[in-house]
């Protein structure tokens, strides 16, 4: 897990994606063409939550989020997605 120096507002999560598969259960090479953004990822930095709403993920969670959920953004040459925590689907 990195560590990060940034600190997401409010009910913001950072997430650093999972690696795409390389390959598939039978053994199948993905090109890269191919490769389908992962929607799976660990918490790196969460925010304070919001006043009525504290967050129930915490950083080290594995989660779940949608396919287009989150804004990509890089740091220090790392790609990760802020994304407000109503994007996550499940924790792992």
């Amino acid at each position: 897990m990195s560590q990060v120096n940034i600190t997401p507002l409010a009910d913001r999560v950072l997430v650093e994606p999972a690696a795409a598969e390389e390959k598939t259960a039978s053994g199948i090479i993905i090109p890269d063409t191919a490769k389908e953004k992962p929607q799976k990822g660990s918490i790196v930095a969460i925010g304070t939550g919001k006043k009525d709403e504290p967050l129930t993920v915490k950083v080290g969670d594995q989660v779940l989020y949608g396919k287009y959920a989150g804004t990509e953004i890089t740091v220090e040459g790392k790609d990760y997605l802020m994304m407000r925590e109503s994007d996550i689907f499940a924790i792992v």
